[in-house]
C-alpha cells in the first residue's frame, strides 16, 4: 500500500469539514487542528500530505496487530456480504463462535460472553452486573485508573478526567494501588510496596463496610495512568481478600488484555482468575467497535431465571463479531504473544534500559510485553516530574516540546502527564522497534534539557 496524498478543494476538505463540523473528544475545539490521516499499514500510518509515522500508541492502543492487516479486512468484508446486522435477540454464527473463543482463552470458569460496542460499556455492565449479583452498591477502584467515559465508568476512574462529572454515580470509592517508584506507602522494596498497598486495601474495606462493597475493579496493569505492573503477589491478594468478603473481582482488560502483556489477558501472567473480565480494544484492533465482559459459572447463574436489566441494540455485531473470531485466529497462526515476548526480552526492554541510561530525563521505565512506560523527571535525586501532576498550558510546555520532537523524528508517541509510554502494535518487528528506540532516543534530548 502506498501512501496517498489528498488533493481536494480547501473549501470541501477533510479537514475543513472536520473544523466545521466534528466535535472531538477530550478538547477544547478552538485549540486543536487535526491534521488527516489518509493510509495506514503494519505500524505506519501516513498524513495526507505524505507524512510517514512508525506508530508508538496503537492509536489509542488498540492497534494490537497492526494496520490493515488483510485476514482481518477479508474476514470484515465477507461478512459484510453475508449479513451485515442482526438483532442481539437472535443467535448468529459468528456472535456464538466469538463469544466461544473468548470464554476458551479466559481462565478459570469464566464461560460466558456480554458484548458491549467498546471499554466503557464492558465496565458499566461489570460493575451493574456485581452489583446484582451481590445486592451490594458499593464498587472500590484506584486513584490510577481510567475506566472510560460513561456515568458509571467515569465515576469508577480515579484520575482527573472524573472531576468534570462530578458528582456523579454513588457508591464509588476510591485507593491506592502499588507504585513502588511514587510510592503513597513509604516503602522501599517491591515486597513492602505489596504488603502495605494489601493492608491499605484491607483498610479501605474495613472502613467502608465490607457487606456493602460489590466489587473491586482494577486494571492488573495499570494503562494510560503510569503502566504500573503490580509487585508478583499482588492480585493474588486482592483475589484472597474478595474472596474472604465475598467481594467480585473485576478485571478491567480493556488495554491490557489480548497481548498486549504478551498473554491473552495481562492476570494469566499471575495466575489469578477473576468473576469477571472486560475486554475491548485488542480483541479486534478496533477495526469495528467491539467490547464485553466475560462472566463466570456463579454469576451468570443469577441471571439463568432472572432477567439481566441491561442490553444495547449492536450487542454481538455480525461485522464486529466476524473481527473477532478472524483477529483471534491471527493471533494464534502468527504466533502474536510470542513474538511480543520475544521482541520485548531481545529489543524492548533491553533497549529501554540502556535509554535510561544515557538520559538524566528519565527516572524509570518499566512494563511488561509491548506495554511500557518511560517517566520523565527534571531531577533523578527528587524524582520531580517533568511537568506537574495533571499539567496544562505552559506548564506542560517540556512534554509537548519532547512530543513534538517525537514527531519531527518519525514516530508518534503516547504521552501522558510526564510519561512517554512505548505501545506499539504487538506485530511491530524487532527491526522497527530498534528504529522507533531510535527515534526515541534522539527526542529526549528535549526532555534533557530541562534537567536540573
Amino acid at each position: 500500500m502506498l501512501p496517498r496524498v489528498t488533493t481536494t478543494n480547501s473549501t470541501n476538505s477533510t479537514t475543513d469539514d472536520d473544523r466545521a463540523h466534528v466535535f472531538h473528544s477530550w478538547s477544547a475545539q478552538a485549540q486543536i487542528s487535526p491534521t488527516e490521516v489518509t493510509d495506514a499499514l503494519g505500524s505506519h500510518f501516513w498524513m495526507a500530505d505524505g507524512t510517514k509515522y512508525l506508530d508508538f500508541s496503537s492509536q489509542l492502543v488498540n492497534v494490537n496487530i497492526g494496520y490493515q492487516h488483510p485476514k482481518l479486512v477479508a474476514a470484515i468484508q465477507e461478512q459484510a456480504g453475508k449479513l451485515l446486522t442482526v438483532s442481539p435477540a437472535f443467535a448468529n454464527d459468528v456472535r456464538s463462535e466469538a463469544a466461544r473463543l473468548i470464554a476458551e482463552l479466559a481462565p478459570g470458569d469464566l464461560d460466558s460472553v456480554f458484548f458491549t460496542n467498546g471499554g466503557a460499556e464492558a465496565t458499566e455492565n461489570a460493575m451493574r452486573m456485581a452489583r446484582l449479583h451481590t445486592g451490594r452498591h458499593k464498587v472500590l477502584t484506584t486513584y490510577r485508573s481510567y475506566h472510560g467515559a460513561t456515568a458509571g465508568a467515569i465515576a469508577a476512574t480515579g484520575e482527573p478526567r472524573r472531576w468534570a462529572s462530578e458528582p456523579s454515580v454513588p457508591g464509588i470509592v476510591h485507593f491506592w494501588g502499588p507504585y513502588l517508584y511514587r510510592s503513597a506507602f513509604h516503602a522501599t522494596t517491591e515486597a513492602e510496596e505489596c504488603e502495605r498497598a494489601l493492608q491499605h486495601l484491607r483498610d479501605t474495606i474495613m472502613v467502608e463496610g465490607a457487606s456493602t462493597i460489590a466489587a473491586i475493579m482494577l486494571e492488573p496493569v495499570v494503562g494510560t495512568n503510569g503502566v504500573l505492573v503490580p509487585p508478583d503477589r499482588y492480585l493474588a491478594g486482592v483475589r484472597e481478600i474478595c474472596d474472604e468478603h465475598s467481594i467480585i473481582f473485576i478485571a478491567d482488560e480493556v488495554m491490557a488484555g489480548f497481548g498486549r502483556c504478551g498473554e491473552w489477558f495481562a492476570v494469566d501472567r499471575w495466575g489469578v482468575t477473576p468473576d469477571l473480565i472486560c475486554f475491548a480494544k485488542g480483541v479486534n484492533s478496533g477495526y469495528v467497535p467491539l467490547g464485553g465482559v466475560v462472566i463466570s459459572a456463579a454469576i451468570a447463574a443469577t441471571f439463568a431465571d432472572r432477567a439481566y436489566p441491561g442490553g444495547l441494540t449492536y450487542s454481538g455485531h455480525p461485522l464486529a463479531c466476524a473481527s473477532a473470531v478472524a483477529s483471534i485466529g491471527i493471533f494464534k497462526e502468527e504466533g502474536i504473544l510470542e513474538h511480543v515476548r520475544g521482541v520485548e526480552e531481545t529489543v524492548l526492554r533491553p533497549g529501554l534500559e540502556a535509554i535510561a541510561e544515557r538520559h538524566p530525563s528519565v527516572g524509570e521505565v518499566r512494563g511488561v510485553g509491548f506495554m511500557y512506560a518511560v517517566e520523565l523527571v527534571r531531577s533523578r535525586e527528587t524524582r520531580e516530574p517533568l511537568v506537574p501532576f495533571n499539567a496544562s498550558g505552559a506548564a506542560a510546555a517540556p512534554m509537548g516540546a519532547f512530543a513534538a520532537e517525537c514527531k519531527k523524528q518519525g514516530l508518534w508517541p503516547f504521552v501522558h502527564f510526564n510519561r512517554t509510554h512505548v505501545v506499539p502494535p504487538c506485530t511491530t518487528t524487532a527491526a522497527e522497534m530498534r528504529e522507533g528506540l531510535e527515534k526515541l532516543d534522539a527526542a529526549l534530548t528535549v526532555a534533557d534539557s530541562y534537567c536540573a
